[in-house]
């Protein structure tokens, strides 16, 4: 058995056909014995458009505590869906 990291961008999880996919393919690592650690970015160009939101609400450079927080919820969406697609998938 060894340890797999699989790292998927965001054009890996643009769409609900795309996370479906991943998800697969992570099953299938799994099911061939491996422990998989997976590391997921936002989909698609969520994060450019929320820096583009962020910009839009606040004149000059916004709180980079807030903005960190703002900018992380891509992920965390990236995440949740994928975690369900896999749920889906019986793992």
């Amino acid at each position: 058995m060894s340890l797999i990291v699989q790292k998927y961008g965001g054009s890996s999880v643009a769409d609900a056909a795309s996370v479906k996919r991943v998800a697969r393919r992570i099953v299938d690592t799994k099911k061939a014995g491996h422990d998989v650690v997976v590391v997921v970015s936002a989909m698609g160009d969520t994060t450019d458009e929320l820096l583009d939101l962020a910009n839009e609400v606040v004149q000059g450079q916004p709180a980079p505590r807030e903005l960190d927080m703002l900018l992380t919820t891509g992920e965390r969406i990236s995440m949740a869906l994928l975690a369900m697609a896999i749920k889906g998938l019986g793992l």
